[in-house]
């Protein structure tokens, strides 16, 4: 009797051993192996509508995932469903199911590259950095076309683009869009130091008005020898209070940016932008400067230059003058070739 009940409690030991046994090797392969399997690195991304399901979807799909059984029991374990974090979320080659989950289920997330280009619109800005952020464009454009939140950042419609300086950014997926404009004003602050600030009170233009000078010249030419040149001729002009007479001011006040050729008929629009009936700079930059133009200006070139035509062999460069008659020659030049080419237009 006593040696069936030792028997016993052995083989129910055995069992318990046994059951303890291919619960820890469960355990051990379901969350501890390697599950996730793509290429290279990837990046699952959580928004403010993911639902749990969603999350096994998409986690899944993006790691090539053998297995979900081990993320799926540490979700109920810890009431995932209950603590989603929105973010950019980084999955390796052979991470297993723990790794994984404790980077969603705390928030720690990767940092990503936004780039800020140089567009010509807000629109197209908002356009832009919605696509590569959580945030929809729509809700930048709001903040952009809202009056109150920009002038809380020393701006108005006009002079919003000079906020934005094209550059690559490391930011997190989900910023929101308050704190999107919260970055691009530290940004704009870091790069307008106290050097760049004192040669535009130098200039006595202020950082809008370097933007506005800069966003012009980047529409005059791509050639970055040629900008100093060009934003010294525009200086040259301010000082002897002449209209700019700037073709891509014409361009902005028309919205048609694929114009060849400027005709009589274009320079009669009436609007700010239009630097042929308006004397001075316009109300704001005609595109996102770039850091490069807005150096440009700040280190122009300093010459007599106060007209400028484009070379008629189409190089995108341009003749220089300082008088009308040796200006009325090169345009002739570029006249008879844009005629040559039949562009009217």
């Amino acid at each position: 009797m006593e040696r069936n009940k030792k028997k016993a409690l052995t083989i129910i030991s055995l069992a318990l051993l046994l059951t303890a046994v291919l619960c820890a090797s469960w355990i051990y392969y379901y969350i501890f192996s390697p599950q996730f399997h793509p290429n290279r690195t990837s990046y699952v991304y959580i928004d403010r509508d993911d639902t749990i399901d969603s999350v096994y979807v998409k986690t899944s799909k993006t790691g090539h995932c053998h297995r979900m059984a081990g993320f799926r029991l540490l979700a109920q374990m810890r009431k995932y469903d209950q603590h989603i974090h929105t973010g950019r979320y980084k999955i390796n080659p052979d991470d297993n199911a723990y790794h994984v989950f404790i980077r969603l289920y705390r928030g720690h997330q990767e940092p990503m590259n936004l780039t800020i280009s140089s567009v010509r619109t807000l629109g197209r800005l908002a356009r832009n950095v919605g696509k590569q952020l959580m945030i929809d464009s729509t809700e930048i454009a709001e903040k952009m076309n809202d009056s109150l939140f920009i002038r809380q950042y020393g701006y108005n419609q006009e002079t919003l683009p000079c906020l934005f300086i094209p550059d690559t950014y490391q930011v997190y997926w989900d910023m929101d869009v308050d704190e999107f404009f919260q970055r691009m004003q530290k940004e704009h602050a870091r790069f307008w130091n106290k050097e760049r600030k004192q040669k535009a009170s130098d200039m006595q233009l202020t950082p809008e008005e370097v933007c506005t000078l800069a966003s012009i010249v980047e529409e005059e030419t791509n050639n970055k020898a040629e900008k100093p040149v060009i934003a010294g001729l525009y200086l040259n002009r301010l000082k002897k209070n002449m209209l700019l007479q700037a073709d891509p001011t014409v361009k902005f006040a028309l919205q048609n940016f694929s114009l060849r050729r400027i005709t009589n008929a274009d320079l009669e629009i009436d609007s700010p932008y239009n630097t042929y009936r308006k004397l001075g700079l316009p109300p704001g930059p005609i595109r996102i400067a770039t850091p490069n133009g807005i150096d440009a200006v700040l280190n122009h070139t300093k010459h007599d230059y106060i007209y400028m035509c484009a070379k008629e062999d189409f190089s995108g460069t341009h003749n220089f003058a300082t008088n009308l008659t040796e200006h009325m020659n090169n345009a002739r030049k570029y006249w008879n070739a844009l005629n040559k080419r039949k562009i009217f237009k």
